[in-house]
C-alpha cells in the first residue's frame, strides 16, 4: 500500500519523536505531521494561517490530554464536521480512565489505546496501528 498522511496531536516531545521515529521506519512510506495542542489541531484541520496549504489527513492520532484545546474537544469537532468526519481518530493516550475511555467512544472515536510506560511497548502498539490502518483497512480516499 501507498503511505497515507497521519496528523500527530502530541505535546509530549518524547512521544513525538517516538512516533514519528517508529512510523517513517516502517515499511510503508507516510507523511507524518506533527501539532502540539488541541487549538493548532483545529487550524490545521480548518487550513488555516500557517496550515492553508496542508492535505487533509488519511488518520489522526490523538492525545486526550493536551493544552489550549483537549483531545476530547478535538475529536468532537472532528466528528461533528461534515468535510472531516470520515478520518478515523485513534485516541493514543496515557490516560486510563474509563470516563476518558466512555467520552472518547461517545464521540465517535475509532478506537481508544493507553499508551505503554516502557519505550518497547509504545513502539509495539505503534507498529500495530501501522499494521492496522496501512495493511489491514480501507481508508476512504479523498483525493
Amino acid at each position: 500500500m501507498n503511505g497515507i498522511h497521519i496528523l500527530l496531536v502530541e505535546d509530549n516531545e518524547g512521544d513525538i519523536l517516538l512516533t514519528t521515529e517508529a512510523l517513517q521506519e516502517g515499511k510503508v512510506s507516510n507523511k507524518v505531521s506533527v501539532v502540539r495542542d488541541g487549538e493548532e489541531a483545529l487550524d490545521f484541520l480548518d487550513k488555516k494561517g500557517k496550515y492553508a496549504s496542508e492535505e487533509v489527513p488519511d488518520l489522526i492520532l490523538l492525545d486526550v490530554n493536551l493544552p489550549r484545546k483537549n483531545g476530547h474537544e478535538v475529536l468532537q469537532y472532528v466528528k461533528t464536521n461534515e468535510n472531516i468526519k470520515h478520518i478515523p481518530v485513534i485516541m493514543l493516550t496515557t490516560s486510563s480512565s474509563n470516563d476518558d475511555v466512555r467520552k472518547s467512544y461517545n464521540n465517535h472515536a475509532n478506537c481508544y489505546i493507553t499508551k505503554p510506560v516502557e519505550s518497547e511497548g509504545f513502539l509495539n502498539v505503534l507498529n500495530s496501528i501501522e499494521n492496522f490502518w496501512m495493511n489491514v483497512v480501507k481508508l476512504p480516499s479523498i483525493r
